[in-house]
């Protein structure tokens, strides 16, 4: 057995070569991406060590001068990125964003309307998750396949028979808006409250070009805050608290309910994202969807089965590809590991098998925070295509992908822009 300070060695070394690897690494995956340096610095500060629970001013422990103005900051500018009312920045995942909101919202055996996990539904919106867990009763709206969104006139159906406590909406597979604006009436007709998980795309409605939930008729936005929004690894809850309680059900939710200590390097870094989003989002969300368009083009002009052709595959980060034809989405998403490239299967609304689906799942954030444009996904989707579609052995790529990587380390849509990307705390030197 070796000892301790062999194991923390080993420890070191490996983070040190994960970091590495991805330097020379395509990412695709669409629920990642790269924080600013100067949200970074903030993230391994001291705030790392220290605790804190309430909100500012009304906290249970002292050394929270410094952090209750932080925490503050980051509220103010999440109700301003946001243009909300309210914003609770203290959850520390988006899935415990929605553990909060399903406190606030309902009671056991309550039921709820919700897009299934093989539509790109959430795993914390269905029985075997968080919602599950919790004890409610979910009802899946129809879905148009060909379309990859809900089917509206079923949803409304399904409102009105079911009669739900909170209709939910929200993918993990987001490639259009959600139809809300067509579904107000029922939701004012059945009295329902309203949740829309907002994970893969608060980036993008930050940014202003994807949907605006709170003006559409939503009630509660709830999300993590490290996908097209660049932060730190955290959640977050907004609301126009149009409902009496709203506000007092939604922070009790938070605490005591899902969480004590909220993590303060991760509030800090996300105020720093949110003031470079207040910056650059509008023009970092833009590129996000031109790039995911062109890429889904350069695929689909290789040969390979990428969904909504018709509708110019997608209107958000997020693009989906059947890849049956290639031995299915497990083998593809393994084999473009070995290349370097780096993205993962993915349920399809026909799939019956999680373990080995027909897709795999796309997303363009991350590249464009590296500063790729549309030339670039061309040269993306041909590195993808020559493993996929044309059969090249992954090892033969992969020089090719960290030649074509390594154009692109440095960060952009930031106040340090051109500072790269990678490069995290030394690690010199053995333990003593």
């Amino acid at each position: 057995m070796p000892s301790a300070k062999d194991l923390a060695q080993s420890v070191r070394e490996l983070t040190r070569k994960h970091s590495a690897w991805f330097k020379d690494c395509i990412p695709l995956i669409a629920s990642e991406n790269l924080m600013s340096p100067a949200a970074r610095e903030v993230l391994n500060s001291d705030l790392s060590n220290r605790y804190a629970e309430g909100l500012p001013g009304k906290r249970y422990y002292q050394g929270n001068i410094y952090v209750d103005q932080i925490e503050t900051i980051c509220e103010d500018l999440a109700r301003e990125v946001f243009a909300c009312r309210f914003a609770d920045v203290r959850s520390t995942s988006g899935t415990v964003s929605n553990m909060a909101v399903l406190m606030a919202l309902t009671k056991t055996r309550d039921k709820m309307t919700t897009v299934a996990l093989s539509d790109g539904g959430h795993i914390s919106h269905a029985k075997i998750g968080a919602t599950g867990m919790r004890g409610i009763r979910t009802f899946n709206y129809p879905f148009d396949e060909k379309n990859m969104n809900i089917d509206i006139e079923g949803a409304k159906r399904l409102i009105r028979e079911v009669k739900p406590k909170v209709a939910l909406f929200g993918q993990s597979v987001f490639l259009f808006p959600t139809p809300l604006d067509e579904m107000k009436d029922v939701f004012s007709e059945v009295g329902c409250s309203t949740w829309y998980d907002a994970a893969h795309v608060l980036g993008l409605i930050a940014g202003r070009k994807f949907q605006d939930p709170l003006r559409e008729g939503i009630d509660v936005i709830s999300g993590s805050t490290h996908k097209t929004l660049p932060g730190p690894q955290h959640g977050m809850i907004l609301s126009d608290l149009t409902k009496e309680g709203l506000e007092t059900s939604l922070r009790r939710g938070v605490f005591p309910g899902v969480t004590s200590n909220h993590h303060l390097h991760s509030v800090a870094a996300l105020a720093v994202t949110l003031a470079e989003t207040r910056e650059f989002g509008e023009a970092y969300a833009d590129q996000v969807i031109r790039n995911a368009k062109a890429l889904g083009q350069g695929l689909f002009e290789r040969g390979m089965e990428v969904l909504c052709e018709h509708l110019g595959f997608t209107e958000s980060h997020t693009v989906v590809v059947d890849v049956e034809q290639f031995q299915g989405g497990a083998k593809v998403a393994k084999n473009l590991e070995a290349a370097n490239i780096i993205l993962n299967k993915n349920l399809l609304p026909w799939d019956s098998d999680p373990v080995r689906p027909c897709g795999i799942r796309i997303g363009s954030q991350e590249l464009t925070r590296l500063g790729m444009k549309e030339k670039d996904m061309v040269e993306v989707a041909e590195l993808v295509a020559r493993v996929v579609v044309k059969g090249e052995a992954p090892e033969k790529v992969k020089p090719d992908v960290i030649d074509f990587k390594r154009q692109f380390t440095k960060v952009h849509y930031c106040f340090f822009e051109g500072e790269e990307a990678y490069d995290y705390p030394a690690f010199d030197g053995d333990l003593k």
